[in-house]
């Protein structure tokens, strides 16, 4: 018996599959310059208890050596080659091509564990009236899982999933998607660089979709610490970009206070952390940066007084700070968030 999270229904449920050998799951994985990674997930794809519809590679202008990785899949796969477009853009060629009820997104660095596909082909037969189901999944870091996506501070949102997706994206990374429903939204917006899943979710959740999960970790959704401080500028970025999209839609009033106060919270900790890029960097406008926090009564003391001291002293605060990177990036529970 699977734990389900989910809204109540609205109404009687619509007609839905008899069985969950009757789920047509097409999983696709976008793929650039991960060929060392992608020969783990795809074997986690083979060895999967409901085997999937189909399986579509797309290789956004890969240039390592995919060709060797791959080998081994090939009569397992459709492999569609085109040249660099980016993240977006490979994964609604993928959705495009494939021929299932349900399209899966299978990032070519994590894989599933073998019963994912048909926990949530369970989920398809007994709600189906639900356009997105995923599960929940294992952080891992380096080789060492350091807890789960969905956490009290991340929660999984049952009772009001539009003001929920826009406070947070409480939806794992890798979920299954009724595919006429993506096609009919737009798929994923291609002219955006980052979080373009969850600017997706929250169209479909703001258009009417319903999101269900199966409460187990069956997913290894690997982070690849590298450098912090290089990642959260573009993160943050795409959260705002997010947000701002979100409040062109038919927003309730509760909905569009969280989008304003989230970009708001977001241009903050985006000052902060391009000040920590430019102060490890030894970027000549630090002095600019740091001023600006400094005077800006909307950030916290300690923030304001750490931008004090890089004004004061920048070099001592530039090793601290390099210190501080490297002993975070060696420490897999300190980097557990870093991909949600």
């Amino acid at each position: 018996m699977i734990e389900v999270l989910a809204p109540e229904p609205d109404g009687p449920l619509p007609p839905g599959p008899a069985s969950p050998a009757d789920v047509r799951m097409s999983v696709f994985l976008p793929t650039y310059q991960v060929a060392r990674f992608i020969p783990d997930a795809l074997e986690s794809l083979l060895a999967q208890t409901l085997p999937p519809h189909e399986i579509i590679v797309v290789d956004d202008g890969s240039t390592d050596d995919l060709d060797a990785a791959l080998a081994p899949f090939l009569d397992h796969i459709v492999l569609i080659r085109q040249e660099n477009r980016g993240a977006a853009n490979a994964c609604n060629v993928g959705v495009r091509a494939a021929t299932g009820d349900f399209v899966v997104l299978l990032d070519p660095d994590d894989r599933y564990f073998p019963e994912r596909l048909e926990r949530m082909a369970e989920l398809a037969v007994a709600r189906p009236d639900l356009d997105i189901l995923t599960t929940d999944a294992f952080i891992e870091v380096e080789g060492e899982y350091t807890g789960r996506y969905n956490t009290a501070t991340n929660p999984f949102e049952t009772v009001d999933q539009r003001l929920g997706i826009i406070r947070t994206n409480f939806i794992f990374g890798l979920p299954a998607i009724r595919r006429t429903t993506l096609l009919t939204a737009g798929a994923f917006d291609e002219s955006m660089v980052s979080v373009f899943d969850w600017e997706c979710w929250i169209r479909l959740i703001i258009g009417g979709s319903r999101v269900g999960m199966v409460n187990e970790p069956l997913a290894a959704y690997r982070f690849r610490p590298g450098s912090l401080s290089g990642n959260r500028p573009r993160l943050l970025r795409g959260r705002i970009n997010t947000l701002t999209r979100a409040l062109t839609l038919d927003l309730r009033p509760a909905e569009r206070a969280a989008a304003e106060e989230g970009i708001v919270f977001a241009q903050r900790m985006l000052a902060l952390s391009e000040l920590h890029t430019a102060l490890l960097e030894g970027a000549p406008d630090v002095r600019t940066r740091a001023v600006r926090v400094v005077r800006d009564n909307r950030f916290a003391v300690s923030s304001r007084v750490k931008a004090a001291a890089s004004l004061a002293t920048p070099r001592v605060v530039r090793r601290f700070l390099a210190r501080r990177e490297e002993w975070r990036s060696s420490r897999p529970k300190a980097v557990r968030s870093a991909r949600e």
